[in-house]
């Protein structure tokens, strides 16, 4: 290590400024490979990108472990794991802090260490929760093999070096800050959880289910107005296909506003107001919406995810090709939203293919809906769009707290670029 290699950070805390630099410290140095492994009665955990180490049921759904756990490597309280798995804004895997509280263990694939400390351990996940921190550190060691798999030796992964400090009451400190901010934003998450936990509730109730005729909640003003009228959707609605808009005629300063299908599974959710691309193309060419219209794409990876409504609710927009539009007097919201929960399912199973599934006007024709009077699909549609707009507020706050706390991390650990 050179010597010279020594920095400070921008933020210090007072009692910490006449200490020594931070110095380049080998993670091979601070961490330790206990090696320990499964005794036979702990849960099976998994990593996630947002939710850290956390119980694979509740994270997945199911277990996907192996019907013997006897190599699974053991985790204790605030140890560190790398996950070695490719994912998302992380191609070389994830290093995230055990934060529970009892013993767990993951697979025997993921690399398990013990920090020199709990509070230093605390900081290295707060510093590898960047990707291009995760990127810089291990871009330069990985290996990938077939079918995108990471090749990299523990000792390997402990190889490089970063700046930390070597004061254990300057770790704690810095952990105890990192921590109190981040059970300040975890308290935030649980709301969110809550309240879409909340919103999946009443879409199960506020909707008839397939052959009911009323919905099992009901707004008392329309209690008394009877069943639900059933329709087949090509009674009620007209169907438009969009025309194609490519990636390359997306540009950022573009004159009109514009909808790509994929958009639909990555950025809207039922209702689109702001609108994310723009293209240069003349609107003559294009196919553009009118306020109301309901779109859901025509192809898709799985039949799930093509059953993905969403209301547009200004006019002129264009839309483009794999789209097709649900054109009807019916209040789009109301409907976007029915259609995302009481008939997803239907929806689905109506869409064909294998490595790609595809679903037509003519499917969505054939689309058996019960319909109220005007009046209970607007009150409905306001409802539910209330509480999306609370989850929308709650989305922000977490990110607000999200973004002071990048902001954090830039004072609290030095610049060495």
């Amino acid at each position: 290590m050179n010597k010279e290699n020594i920095i400070v950070p921008k933020l210090r805390f007072p009692e910490f400024q006449n200490e020594p630099e931070w110095t380049e410290r080998k993670l091979s140095d601070v961490l330790d490979e206990h090696g320990l492994k499964s005794i036979g009665n702990e849960e099976v955990f998994s990593v996630s990108v947002h939710k850290g180490i956390i119980n694979q049921i509740e994270h997945l759904g199911r277990s996907y472990s192996a019907s013997n756990t006897d190599n699974y490597k053991r985790v204790l309280p605030g140890d560190i794991i790398y996950t070695k798995s490719p994912t998302g804004d992380f191609p070389y895997g994830i290093i995230k802090q055990s934060k529970v509280e009892f013993p767990v263990i993951v697979s025997p694939l993921y690399g398990v260490f013990t920090p020199e400390t709990t509070g230093l351990g605390c900081i290295l996940d707060a510093y590898f929760e960047s990707p291009s921190n995760v990127h810089n550190y291990l871009a330069s060691i990985i290996q990938k093999g077939a079918k995108n798999t990471i090749n990299i030796a523990n000792n390997t992964f402990l190889s490089k070096e970063l700046y930390l400090p070597k004061n254990k009451d300057e770790q704690q400190k810095i952990a105890d800050c990192l921590s109190s901010l981040d059970e300040v934003i975890y308290a935030h998450i649980k709301k969110l959880e809550a309240l879409k936990d909340h919103k999946k509730g009443l879409m199960q109730q506020l909707f008839p289910t397939v052959g009911e005729t009323v919905p099992k909640l009901r707004f008392k003003e329309f209690e008394k107005d009877g069943k639900w009228v059933e329709k087949k959707l090509g009674e009620v609605a007209t169907f438009l296909k969009g025309k194609g808009i490519s990636k390359a005629e997306i540009f950022e300063n573009g004159n009109l506003p514009c909808i790509r299908y994929g958009e639909l599974y990555t950025h809207y959710n039922e209702t689109i107001d702001i609108i994310k691309s723009y293209t240069n193309l003349s609107a003559d060419d294009l196919v553009l919406s009118k306020a109301n219209d309901v779109i859901i794409p025509a192809s898709g990876e799985t039949q799930i995810d093509i059953a993905t409504a969403s209301c547009v609710l200004k006019n002129g927009i264009a839309l483009g090709g794999d789209l097709n539009i649900i054109r009807s007097k019916i209040n789009g919201v109301f409907l976007s939203y029915y259609l995302n929960n009481a008939r997803k399912l239907n929806i689905a199973q109506m869409a064909q293919g294998i490595s790609v599934v595809h679903l037509y006007p003519n499917q969505l024709k054939t689309l058996r809906i019960n319909i109220p009077n005007p009046n209970e699909q607007q009150k409905i549609a306001n409802f539910v769009s209330s509480i999306d707009e609370q989850i929308t507020t709650q989305v922000q706050k977490i990110e607000v707290f999200k973004k002071h706390k990048r902001g954090l991390m830039q004072g609290l650990f030095p610049n060495i670029n």
